[in-house]
């Protein structure tokens, strides 16, 4: 039988508590005799010794690749490094902390090889040890793209999933700046089937994710993959176009009629307000746009890299 090579994508920022924690476990994996792994860390412009860690890990085993960026460029710019940097025939994507357990790994990979499935995905069953704020909002995150969006969010989808070596080409073929990789997997398509499990806490360390990174994240998905918004304030504009016109011909017989032009100055400030904070609001939103074009236009790189192993 044909030697098959599982790349295993890790982008990684801070995590010197957590890597070697992680190697160990999926080296304890019983995979196959014909599965080969391959390790491809990214290094996202980490301040400690996480690439120290990398290198020495790289020199007890020629597996282990390792790509470092010049600077912190996000968890997206570290997915898509990793992406193009496997040369297996199976890919899946896991994070260093041990949330996404790795006891699933040769459950996912039987169901890719004999069930004929694309993609194997997996979603949290439930939020526990998550604050109740930041869970009630992603919850509404998901309930919102959901109906704005024509690409399906998964509840609790993870980024934790192993793609065949089709999936993921067809993945690096999608190279824009703003990235939103929930909805990329979904929308490149193909078989998916999804694994449910339950929350798990971090092995170590703290999660670089805030929830005003968490925020911005959201807000980029909804900017990606919707144009409803651009919609919604449409009709708001019409709609208040509509009521000025009305409103400046309520005005107009009234003054004509009471011969009083004074009178109403608050209600008219009133619609002054409103229509004023409608038009700020529908350039803030046309603005989210216009910044994500402006961004694509430049046709930046997505990261840089500042050293890479050779092999």
């Amino acid at each position: 039988m044909e030697n098959k090579i599982l790349s295993i994508v890790v982008p990684v920022h801070n995590e010197h508590d957590t890597i070697d924690k992680f190697y160990n476990t999926i080296q304890s994996l019983e995979l196959g005799r014909d599965i080969t792994i391959e390790y491809v860390f990214v290094d996202d412009g980490s301040t400690d010794d996480t690439l120290d860690i990398l290198k020495r890990l790289h020199k007890m085993d020629s597996v282990v690749h390792y790509t470092s960026f010049s600077r912190n460029f996000g968890k997206e710019a570290g997915l898509y490094a990793g992406l193009q940097r496997a040369q297996g025939d199976y890919v899946t994507v896991m994070d260093v902390d041990l949330q996404d357990p790795p006891e699933l790994l040769p459950q996912m990979l039987q169901l890719v090889r004999e069930q004929k499935y694309d993609v194997v995905a997996t979603r949290r069953a439930n939020r526990k040890g998550e604050a109740i704020i930041r869970s009630w909002f992603s919850k509404q995150f998901y309930k919102v793209m959901n109906k704005i969006s024509d690409v399906p969010l998964v509840d609790g989808a993870r980024d934790y999933r192993i793609m065949t070596r089709q999936v993921v080409d067809s993945l690096l073929k999608l190279s824009e700046n703003q990235r939103f990789s929930k909805g990329m997997f979904n929308w490149v398509g193909f078989k998916v089937k999804y694994i449910s499990f339950e929350n798990v806490p971090r092995s170590g360390g703290v999660s670089s994710w805030s929830f005003w990174s968490l925020s911005k994240y959201a807000v980029q998905g909804i900017v990606s993959f919707s144009t409803v918004p651009l919609t919604v304030i449409t009709y708001i504009g019409i709609t208040t176009f509509l009521m000025s016109i009305i409103s400046a011909i309520f005005v107009v017989i009234r003054a004509v009629i009471y011969h009083n032009s004074a009178s109403g100055w608050a209600s008219m400030v009133t619609i002054m307000l409103f229509i004023g904070g409608i038009q700020l609001l529908s350039l803030g939103v046309i603005g989210r746009y216009l910044s994500s074009i402006f961004l694509e236009v430049k046709d930046r790189p997505i990261y840089i890299t500042k050293e890479m192993d050779k092999n």
